[in-house]
């Protein structure tokens, strides 16, 4: 990690065209200005890794007992044969 210096006004130009403007500085924190492409994502930490970590929540496995528990149908594993079909008594 890179720790600079700087004052308000000043900036840091990253290779891409990214340019970091430090607009303020007081005891609450320092304000910083981010100039980039429209392609460059920009995401402030503590969100992205919150998005992280709910995605890999969402990935996880779910346990069925207690879905059945809520009476949500049961799956059946994407591997499994399909079901026979039911002859029509009509036919």
């Amino acid at each position: 990690m890179l720790i600079l210096g700087r004052r308000e006004g000043d900036s840091i130009i990253i290779d891409g065209g990214i340019r970091i403007v430090v607009v303020s500085c007081d005891r609450g924190g320092v304000r910083i200005g981010i100039d980039a492409p429209s392609t460059v994502k920009i995401l402030r930490g503590e969100i992205a890794d919150q998005v992280k970590s709910e995605n890999e929540r969402a990935a996880a496995p779910v346990a069925t007992a207690w879905l059945a528990a809520l009476g949500a149908p049961a799956t059946t594993p994407t591997n499994a044969p399909a079901p026979a079909p039911v002859p029509d008594p009509d036919a």
